[in-house]
């Protein structure tokens, strides 16, 4: 699944017509492409995206990505995404990670190493190595974990990264950009591994994020950290990657890119 609704204001005038992950950063290849290329070398071919500013470029370059990635993609329309984020995103794609999903965001660029490194964690919770395996929830201390996130744990923290923090047994205990940069053991890089959850002992009807108050980073993923554990693993540490918000971020991608 991949999370490309969002509009990149700071990005303009580059997405005055085109989504963030439509920008090229590789001669015509876009940050979309190296998620689908990174997606379809770990063996997943049925892909959902979920699309919401300038939903119709990418909706015309469907046919073409079929092709060139060998995967079957599914749109998902955010009819709100210039006025709420990611965790409504998700929300609205809640049916197709029922099952389990690998999950990355639309304006990340890193290696594949970060996709191989969640699968190897599903089926090794406790082990850091990288490498392809079976995409199985993972178990950490002692209780199935419903979610695996990539972590950088090498690169410098400021106010703007989307900082984590993890107890002793290694799972997550805060995610917040909201935060001393001092007290974060890494950055969340932007791909997470959504497990099977067990069923739910309510039949009480969802309700998007911000039905209650507006859909925020902080406090959404602050909610929903009640409902379940996260454990987090580490991919190589020589891993090179950017979360593209604004031209400095997106020098850096096509820097990245060329490597990848």
């Amino acid at each position: 699944m991949v999370l490309a609704a969002g509009a990149g204001r700071r990005l303009r005038p580059d997405t005055d017509a085109l989504p963030k992950a439509l920008l090229p950063v590789d001669g015509q290849v876009t940050i979309l492409d190296i998620a689908l290329r990174n997606l379809a070398a770990v063996g997943l071919r049925d892909i959902v995206i979920v699309v919401g500013y300038a939903a119709d470029a990418i909706r015309d370059r469907v046919a073409d990505l079929e092709r060139d990635y060998k995967v079957g993609l599914t749109l998902v329309d955010n009819d709100r995404a210039q006025e709420w984020n990611n965790a409504y995103s998700l929300w609205l794609a809640r049916e197709h990670f029922a099952a389990g999903a690998l999950l990355v965001n639309g304006d990340t660029v890193h290696p594949v190493s970060v996709e191989k490194t969640l699968l190897s964690a599903a089926g090794a919770a406790g082990a850091g190595a990288a490498g392809a395996g079976a995409a199985k929830p993972g178990q950490a201390g002692g209780r199935q974990a419903e979610l695996i996130l990539a972590v950088d744990d090498i690169k410098p923290l400021a106010e703007e990264e989307m900082k984590v923090v993890i107890g002793a047994d290694g799972m997550i205990t805060r995610i917040t950009k909201l935060m001393d940069p001092a007290l974060a053991y890494g950055e969340y890089i932007g791909a997470t591994l959504i497990g099977q959850p067990p069923p739910r002992r309510s039949r009480r009807r969802s309700r998007p994020p911000g039905a209650a108050t507006p859909p925020c980073t902080t406090k959404t993923a602050s909610r929903t950290h009640r409902t379940g554990r996260r454990d987090c693993r580490r991919p190589h540490r020589d891993v090179e990657w950017v979360e593209v918000d604004n031209h400095d971020d997106l020098r850096r991608a096509r820097e990245i890119a060329a490597r990848c």
